[in-house]
């Protein structure tokens, strides 16, 4: 029953990551083109929710994601089962949701 609520899991975070990489990348090519220095992306990305919350929602999703993913890999590869899977999985989810989330807040420094 875990495996299959993880599948869904994964399938769901990757819906919600879709549009943002997506946007992301738009936000991207837009930068380059009109040659935005990092000073100017940066005061334009401060104090701002709207940033906080779609990045914040983007490293969330990809957190999930990618343990999620790990998990699998290191089961497979590994054979590493149990307890000691899910535990290893959690530690690099949270390792991942921490440092991207202290990135967001660093870019929007709310």
């Amino acid at each position: 029953m875990l495996t299959i609520r993880l599948f869904v899991l994964q399938r769901v975070t990757a819906l919600i990551m879709a549009p943002l990489v997506l946007g992301h990348l738009a936000l991207m090519i837009y930068t380059i083109r009109e040659g935005l220095s990092t000073g100017a992306i940066l005061a334009r990305t401060q104090a701002s929710w709207f940033w906080a919350l779609f990045y914040g929602t983007f490293v969330v999703a990809v957190s999930v994601h990618a343990a999620i993913g790990v998990r699998v890999i290191i089961g497979e590869a590994l054979r590493v089962r149990g307890v000691v899977l899910d535990l290893l999985c959690l530690a690099f989810g949270a390792v991942l949701l921490f440092a991207g989330l202290r990135a967001v807040l660093s870019v929007t420094m709310l």
